[in-house]
């Protein structure tokens, strides 16, 4: 279970994941060995998977989207065999709700991305889709 103080730490290290102990201790109000022994118990147990770095992406050379696919009846591990066959496909998600299958796509050119949205569409057990095209990233892990 959390504690305020564990909060607090995470809290400290999504803002700065590389903030040194000694600045998480004089933060929180805890010494560096509590600080630390803290963290290491987060890391430890799970809750803290990792520090990583986030890098902003450059601007796309290509046609970036998200295409939202539902399938027919039992075929979605038939279309997900083939969609993950594409190599324009970035990832592959299921999901509940309207739509079953959430696409994220990259493809050079606009030609190449017409022809990319014909090859999905004539995929047996793909009953319909729906895609958006991505413009600006405004938030990225």
């Amino acid at each position: 279970m959390l504690d305020e103080t564990d909060r607090r730490l995470i809290a400290l290290l999504r803002t700065d994941a590389r903030m040194p102990v000694a600045k998480l201790a004089a933060a929180l109000g805890v010494t560096r060995a509590t600080a630390r022994a803290r963290l290491d118990r987060l890391v430890a147990t799970g809750i803290v998977t990792g520090f990583t770095v986030t890098v902003r992406d450059p601007e796309p050379e290509g046609v970036r989207a998200v295409t939202l696919i539902e399938v027919d009846g039992r075929h979605a591990e038939g279309v997900i065999r083939r969609l993950s066959g594409l190599p324009e496909i970035r990832a592959l998600h299921t999901t509940n709700g309207r739509w079953d299958i959430v696409a994220e796509i990259e493809a050079p050119t606009l030609g190449a991305f017409d022809a990319l949205l014909r090859t999905i569409r004539q995929i047996d057990g793909i009953a319909n889709s729906e895609t958006s095209i991505l413009l600006a990233a405004r938030k990225g892990r």
